[in-house]
């Protein structure tokens, strides 16, 4: 009896490349994981804000990890296999080799990575153009997306990459290209990051204002020209190649990829939430907020009909649930507080930033050490100490953060704004480290309601928030995104949410779900609801008060400074 229950469990492999390790499991039609492996991948930073990888270090990676998580398993349990990756630009030759995206004409490193600021000077010349299609990702175009930095190889690589290229790929149609042979495109990473649009496709007027005219010659073969949506199953499945490279037996289902946000959206906004008294319960899915918590921080909200949110991406029709709009919200500078992946050394992680650079950080390391806790779990205990009578974060009325080291992704969109702390004092001890990195979490709870805010002034009814990635697995970082923007956080059941949601990209191209609404539903779990403390409104209202008044300070004084 046992072995034959065994053999009716069908199961589902998620492989999520992140910016710094690539990451399978196996997750069974329930929506369970049952293993996950990690295995790292490189990054070359051959100068600032320039951020390298190997197309072919992460697919090697990529077969490791799926090796690792199938290994024992009947094939014949297996029935799709789907990905995620971030949004970094893959280039290869019209022989799909890899193509030198630096100087160096180091061909190995083929892909520029999403957190690469090289193309700040195309961006800002995309952005003043003031084109119709910026409407769609908020009014202002983001460096990280891919029409500048397509326009910046043109600039300064075109004879050695520009004019050699075959095929620009957003990594995660790259690893669905891999798996299967087929260049089809996923509507997600096109309508997000390169302006396609589901209505109208291609916008020959955009590329030809920017420069990239060439794109609009071949009919737009280099970035694509077959759009599927995500979730549909590509070509023929996995090739005898690549299912020999992963492990698995030639034909399986292969999805249409997903950014790895996105993804994470996909693994916990649909989850059935009955029985928790929540006010998303009886309401529609667009009542609802992912939260993505890692590296940066991203907000997806969808709806019914398009909304344009100033300074927040989209709308995008089908980019993550199919049949409905997407608005994405980001920070670009939360950090992680918890690693649940290896991350690059980079200027983005903002809290681990505050923390580690304070001169009682040693003094934190060395405690946290002896008593067997990690240095974030010793600061909540620490605040717990000192806070007397005083709720937690009451702590932080003298002492207020503005969260952006590394500009403001949403919704000021201005990537020249600084990080700000206001209310230090001369103490340099482990109690003004806590305070700091408490009032540090506060402001990236504040950025998350100022994002919000603008979603819900735009005509976003949003009611519960839905977290998952690292900081979720932080309680004081949840506590105070329930307390702070005054609604209901729910965590998923499965922390790794991103890697069940590329998952259930598989099950959908197997076949075994109508919808992924449907796998949405039976494999994304609740697991703690976190509600806010509404006596502490009042406290919170006034530091959102304080928030938005210091970046309106910024702004005077740098005015100030740039008319003297």
């Amino acid at each position: 009896m046992h072995s034959k229950k065994q053999t009716s469990v069908k199961y589902y492999v998620g492989i999520d490349v992140g910016s710094a390790s690539v990451r399978a499991a196996l997750v069974d039609e329930f929506g369970t994981v049952v293993t996950h492996a990690e295995q790292p991948i490189q990054i070359w930073e051959p100068q600032p804000d320039h951020y390298e990888q190997s197309s072919a270090d992460i697919w090697a990676a990529c077969c490791v990890v799926t090796k690792k998580v199938v290994c024992g398993v009947d094939a014949r349990q297996i029935r799709g296999v789907g990905f995620d990756a971030t949004c970094s630009l893959v280039v290869v030759d019209k022989q799909f080799q890899p193509l030198a995206v630096n100087s160096q004409g180091q061909n190995n490193r083929n892909v520029i990575m999403w957190m690469d600021h090289r193309a700040v000077s195309q961006v800002d010349r995309i952005n003043a153009t003031q084109h119709r299609i910026l409407n769609y990702v908020g009014g202002v175009m983001s460096v990280e997306m891919q029409p500048p930095k397509l326009l910046w190889i043109k600039e300064n690589l075109r004879e050695s990459c520009w004019e050699k290229a075959g095929y620009f790929f957003d990594l995660p149609d790259f690893l669905s290209w891999k798996a299967t042979g087929v260049t089809a495109r996923s509507l997600c990473t096109l309508v997000c990051k390169w302006t396609y649009t589901s209505d109208g496709g291609w916008d020959d007027s955009f590329w030809k204002i920017i420069g990239l005219e060439d794109l609009v010659k071949d009919k737009y073969e280099k970035i694509g020209n077959h759009v599927l949506s995500p979730g549909e199953s590509v070509g023929k499945g996995l090739t005898p190649e690549a299912a020999k490279e992963l492990g698995l037996p030639e034909g399986i289902a292969v999805a249409a990829s997903l950014i790895d946000a996105h993804a994470g959206g996909l693994g916990v906004i649909g989850a059935d939430v009955r029985g928790h008294n929540l006010p998303c319960e009886n309401q529609p899915v667009t009542s609802r907020v992912a939260l993505i918590c890692g590296t940066s921080s991203c907000h997806m909200g969808v709806s019914e009909t398009p909304i344009f949110v100033p300074g927040v991406w989209g709308p995008y029709f089908s980019a993550m649930v199919p049949g409905l709009w997407l608005n994405e919200g980001g920070q670009s500078a939360t950090g992680k507080l918890v690693k649940t992946r290896l991350e690059p050394k980079c200027p983005i992680l903002q809290i681990e930033h505050v923390v580690q650079g304070h001169v009682a950080f040693p003094e934190l390391q060395s405690k946290a050490a002896a008593s067997a806790q990690s240095i974030y779990t010793y600061l909540n205990s620490h605040l717990d100490l000192i806070k007397k009578s005083l709720p937690v974060g009451f702590l932080t009325v003298d002492l207020h953060v503005w969260p952006d080291f590394h500009g403001n992704r949403s919704p000021l969109t201005d990537l020249t704004l600084k990080g700000m702390v206001v209310g230090l004092t001369l103490s340099r001890g482990l109690d003004e480290l806590a305070l700091i990195y408490l009032a540090t979490i506060q402001a990236v709870a504040l950025g998350t309601r100022h994002i919000l805010e603008a979603m819900e002034a735009a005509g976003h009814h949003i009611n519960t928030l839905f977290l998952c990635g690292g900081l979720s697995k932080n309680p004081l970082f949840v506590q105070m995104h329930a307390d702070i923007t005054g609604k209901p956080v729910v965590l998923s059941k499965e922390v790794e949410s991103v890697l069940v949601g590329a998952a259930i990209l598989g099950a959908c191209a197997s076949g075994d779900f109508a919808s992924i609404q449907e796998a949405m539903a039976k494999m994304g779990k609740i697991g703690q609801v976190v509600r806010p403390n509404h006596e502490h409104k009042r406290f919170y209202d006034k530091k959102y008060e304080v928030f938005l008044k210091l970046v309106e300070h910024q702004r005077e004084y740098r005015s100030i400074m740039k008319s003297s």
